[in-house]
This record gives structure tokens, sequence and C-alpha cells, in this order.
């Protein structure tokens, strides 16, 4: 149970308000809309934009991007709300396309503050209700909430979605979302909303997320049966049925150039987007120009980002096996290399076996690294289990992500690459050592 403590004097800056709530609570996870919902309620901020709430075990932040990406190729005025964030907290709160300035976000924390009396909230809370108030104070026409946690007790749910979207549903988070995919289908479900649409980007979503949706009166979108994509090397297509479940007329769009963010994943991302925006046009009308153009600009830091240069390095956030199973297919895609590197860095409550599993066949070198705090796995520890799943190739370990990074760098060849993943807080360290590198 989150318990408060005696409190501070308030800090006048962002660095000294993270500190407080990080003392406060910490990074400590509880699901429950009860805290948030009544802070909400006395802070009385409110919007007339358009809200579209995305959830998903994966896929969630590519999926927010590309939204904002083409409202803001369509002239609107864009708020989106993801985590957690690679290398500042800014990145968590973005107004058109720009992270939060820090007189913004304390002026958020201490309404926040201000309204939640002798209400506790933990860490992710109070920054989704701060990022709420930047929203609200900025005037915006569209909102974008990217789910922290499953959907139906995430603190985002506490905002009614004008559209709600679910990327892709796997296992993960399993304690706190149940340990079958049909659990975890209905906590994501949680945040559609009766009489308002929702899409579903996962092809074969669980019967718990259909029963769900039908059951509250939810106007369900679902890739392939629904809408769905195809194409060439050159341009792919996106069609749709004017209402679902399969019926209606038939619309196609065709020529269309593929997403800035590489990887074969995303014309699923992309096509569920462009469903989200279809549901919304009477509100938020986007041309087909402004999807292109979005879909060209678009770009997600650590989402399968290869870097310029030789070696190449590949960073992504793969943490749990359905992400890792694509950045596998994503590093057989991107050509011949005589030798990858991993550089891997991982939680103790994710399946680690399962992920190596997936990205074995890839790898010809392992450098592990530590990560810290109490889920972090020592490196030594993550050796055991990777070895357990099957690893092949040398194996090494390091007290952090940068050693192992450098590590790799010194190692590896000019026609070789190296892919950094496991973990959020294995790629942030790794591309704040590139970032302090090239200024040095």
């Amino acid at each position: 149970m989150v318990t408060d403590h005696a409190r501070p004097a308030l800090p006048d800056n962002l660095e000294g308000w993270l500190a407080l709530l990080e003392a406060r609570h910490g990074q400590r996870i509880e699901l429950g809309l009860e805290r948030v919902a009544a802070v909400r309620e006395r802070m009385a901020a409110d919007t007339d934009a358009v809200v579209i709430t995305v959830g998903g075990t994966n896929g969630k932040g590519s999926c927010c991007a590309m939204l904002e990406s083409i409202l803001l190729a369509a002239g609107y005025r864009v708020g989106c709300y993801t985590s957690p964030h690679l290398l500042r907290y800014n990145e968590r709160v973005r107004i058109d396309g720009r992270d939060a300035e820090d007189e913004a976000l304390v002026r958020a924390f201490a309404a926040v503050e201000a309204a939640r009396g002798d209400t506790v909230l933990t860490y992710f809370e109070h920054g989704t209700l701060a990022a709420w108030q930047v929203f609200v104070e900025a005037g915006l026409d569209v909102v974008i909430l990217e789910v922290g946690l499953g959907g139906r007790l995430d603190a985002t749910n506490v905002f009614a979605s004008d559209c709600a979207l679910v990327a892709s549903i796997a296992m993960d988070h399993m304690d706190y979302l149940g340990d079958t995919r049909e659990a975890i289908g209905f906590e994501k479900a949680g945040i559609f909303r009766a009489g308002r649409p929702a899409v579903c980007g996962d092809p074969q979503p669980p019967v718990t997320l259909v029963e769900h949706a039908a059951a509250i009166g939810t106007e369900l979108w679902i890739s392939g049966r629904d809408f769905g994509f195809g194409g060439d090397r050159q341009q792919w297509g996106y069609w749709r049925y004017t209402q679902p479940p399969a019926q209606g007329a038939l619309v196609k769009r065709g020529g269309l150039a593929y997403p800035a963010l590489r990887g074969a994943n995303q014309l699923l991302n992309a096509a569920a987007v462009m469903t989200v925006l279809e549901t919304l046009r009477d509100r938020v009308p986007v041309s087909m120009q402004h999807v292109r153009q979005g879909l060209m600009l678009v770009d997600v830091p650590g989402r399968f980002q290869v870097l310029a240069g030789r070696p190449s390095i590949v960073l992504d956030v793969a943490h749990n096996p359905q992400a890792a199973g694509v950045l596998a297919d994503n590093l057989g895609n991107m050509g011949f290399y005589p030798e990858t590197w991993a550089v891997l860095g991982m939680l103790n409550d994710k399946d680690v076996e399962g992920v190596v599993a997936l990205m074995a066949g890839r790898v010809d070198h392992w450098r592990l690294a530590s990560l810290p705090g109490a889920r972090g796995l020592a490196a030594e520890a993550l050796a055991e289990r990777v070895r357990a799943a099957g690893a092949k190739g040398d194996i090494a370990c390091y007290a952090s992500p940068a050693e192992a990074l450098a590590a790799a760098q010194q190692e590896v060849g000019d026609d070789d690459r190296i892919a950094v993943f496991g973990s959020f807080l294995t790629v942030a360290e790794a591309l704040a050592a590139l970032k302090a590198a090239r200024r040095a």
C-alpha cells in the first residue's frame, strides 16, 4: 500500500519535483483509479480537445508517434503523453511535437499537489495528472495518452477517450494483468468506452477483448477483419470497410510511402492509426497528403533505431518475447553483417529466456549489463539465464549498459553491428553514452 510522508517545502524546479516524487513513493506500481480520479475531480481541469487513448503490449509508442506526426502535419495543436522517457522527463509530455518546458511541468506538478490534499498518488499518477494540466493550459485540439500499464486500472483511464486503440496483446506484466492472454486482453479493453469507437491492431484479439467491446456497446474495428494493408517494396495501401464487423462499402487508399519507422510491423501500426483517424474524421479531418507527410516524418528514439555510421548500432527497447521476435525479424531484414554483438540488460521480472530464445539465432556475442534498482537484474544472474535459454557465442558481464556498450565497441568490426536491447533503462544509458561520446 502506498503511504504518504511528511511534506517538505515544495520545489521550484523540475529536478526538485522529480526527486520529491521519487523519494515519496518512487516508481512503485499500484494500479487503481480511485486516488487519481478523486484528485482529477478536485483539479477541475478540462478541455474540449479530442482524446485518443493508446494501449497494448507493444507498439504503443510507435502508434502515438504516428498519430502525433499526422495530426501535426494536418495543422492541429497536439499534446502527447508517453512513458517512460529515455534521457529526460520532459520527453513524456509533448506540445506540438516539442518536449514540455520545465516551467510548465513545475506549474502542473504544483497544481496536482494543491489538489491532492491527503490523497496519496504514485509517481506515475502524479505525472499523468500533471501532463493533463499542461495540456489543458495549452488549449489543444487533440490529446494523445499512452497507457502506462494494462488499461482498465491505469491512471490514463480516468480520462474518457473519443477513440481507444489497442495496438497488440501479448504476455507481459503478468504479475499485474494476469497469466493468460485472455486475462491481459480484458485489462487492455478497459480503455474502451460505450458508444465510442475502438481499434484493435492485433489481428488475433483475445475473445475477452471482443466480448467486452460488445457488452458495453463499443464500435470495435479489428485488424484483418475491418481494415488492413498490403503492399510491395516501393509503397503500400490501406483498406477498410465503412463499418464493422466487415460491413458496408470497401474503401481503399493506395500509393502510400512506408513509415519512417523501421520494421515490417510498422504497417500493422500504421493501418491501425489510419483507422483511428477515420473514426474521428468528423471532428479532426485529415487528408491523405497529411497522412503521407506524417508517416514520412515520424520518429521514435529507441524503436528499432539504426544509428548512422560504422559499425551499425541498433537501439530497441524490446523487453518481452513478442517485441524480441519483431526485433529478430527486423535484424534479419537488414542485410548481411558478419557478426552481431548484443548489449543486453533486463529487469528480473521479465521473460529473459523467452527474449533470448528468439534472439539467439541473430547474436554471435553477448555483452551483458547489470541494471540498477530493486527490479534490475545483475549481469552475472542474467548470464545464467542467457545460457539456460540456449544462447551461443561468448558471454561477458559488465556493471552497466554504458560499460557493456563500450566493450562491444572495442571488439566489433567495422562491418559488424551492435544491437542494444532488453529494457528502456538499457537503451537510455547506451543512448546517453553515445551522445556524450559525440560531444567529447
